[in-house]
């Protein structure tokens, strides 16, 4: 199962972004990215919006999970 929160801060972190440059990105503040942090799914608007900020499809991951289960 993909913990979509712990994977967008692991990608902020390989891309050495902060959090609070996310949240200015993103227009909201840095309290709701932690909590995003802690989720293990997200609206998939927010999710196509942070997949367009870090430049890196986020969707891929549940394709490569569902592909992987049905093996």
């Amino acid at each position: 199962m993909i913990h979509i929160g712990q994977c967008i801060r692991q990608k902020l972190e390989e891309q050495g972004k902060t959090t609070v440059w996310l949240a200015q990105e993103l227009g909201c503040h840095r309290t709701n990215l932690y909590k995003i942090y802690d989720k293990m799914t997200i609206d998939t608007g927010v999710l196509l919006h942070i997949s367009k900020i870090l430049n890196f499809d986020f969707f891929q991951l549940y394709s490569q999970d569902m592909e992987e289960s049905d093996l």
